[in-house]
């Protein structure tokens, strides 16, 4: 079951983040070479609360983008952003379940892919079906989380974390979703040459951006949310008042990884 506070946290992840996300972003932007006839085309796959979507946009004012998500909430929530943003006449929204046979969404000089191919349950489908949209020479950029933030800079709150992301990772490995691939031999299997692997360790140390504590505090009920039975009761308890304490901290540390592969069409 999605968290109700989800879009609310992938917003408050490109806030606090907001280095991270720009440089990857103006990486991915840069992908797009070669000659282009009108236009480049961006489609972001999984574009969540458009986070991604409307970067690109912005960093890319020449592009057209695509916005693909099964959300409407979360679609009708990008045309409100864009439209604040000025760049609503660039940027489209398609409603497409990605296990699903899609609407026509290409071509396309550039597919991103942000923490959504976990999600699907075949991504060899899903990567064949996004390479068509490609246009030869262009570029598939796949972004995925190899550890989720950590907050808490305590040795006990540290412990606690872990057990809850320990058990995230139990739930998440039951319902089959696909974490720790190697989206590299994805790309490749799908027909692309594979020019890049990019990773990211990112520790963010006091003072922390005004948003770092309720992004603390999201996650923290991200984590707790759906976790009844496989954790103790204490430690629920722990994650909750962990959750409700985090805005009012100066200590919190945010800690994650990340990695980016880069395919592109022969």
């Amino acid at each position: 079951m999605e968290h109700p506070d989800l879009a609310d946290m992938l917003d408050l992840d490109a806030d606090v983040l907001h280095q991270h996300h720009h440089d990857v972003i103006a990486w991915a932007a840069s992908m797009i070479t070669g000659p282009v006839a009108g236009p480049p085309r961006i489609i972001d796959l999984g574009a969540g609360t458009g986070t991604a979507a409307l970067a690109l946009a912005r960093q890319r004012p020449d592009a057209q983008v695509i916005a693909v998500d099964v959300s409407g909430p979360m679609l009708e929530k990008i045309r409100h952003k864009a439209a604040a943003l000025g760049v609503a006449d660039r940027v489209a929204t398609v409603e497409a379940d990605l296990d699903e046979p899609w609407p026509v969404i290409g071509p396309a000089d550039l597919v991103w892919a942000a923490n959504s191919l976990h999600h699907v349950a075949d991504p060899g489908r899903v990567l064949a079906q996004a390479v068509t949209t490609l246009r030869p020479g262009g570029a598939f950029v796949v972004a995925e989380v190899d550890s989720f933030p950590r907050f808490l800079p305590d040795d006990a709150g540290a412990a606690l974390e872990e057990r809850g992301h320990a058990a995230m990772a139990e739930s998440r490995a039951e319902a089959g979703m696909h974490m720790g691939e190697d989206w590299g031999v994805r790309l490749a299997g799908a027909g692309l040459r594979v020019q890049a692997k990019r990773h990211f360790d990112i520790v963010l140390r006091p003072p922390l951006p005004a948003a770092a504590g309720r992004y603390a505090q999201v996650s923290l009920q991200h984590i707790r949310h759906g976790l009844d039975g496989r954790l103790s009761p204490a430690d629920l308890a722990d994650l909750d008042a962990a959750a409700a304490a985090a805005p009012g901290r100066d200590d919190l540390v945010v800690r994650a990884s990340r990695t980016l592969w880069l395919g592109r069409r022969p």
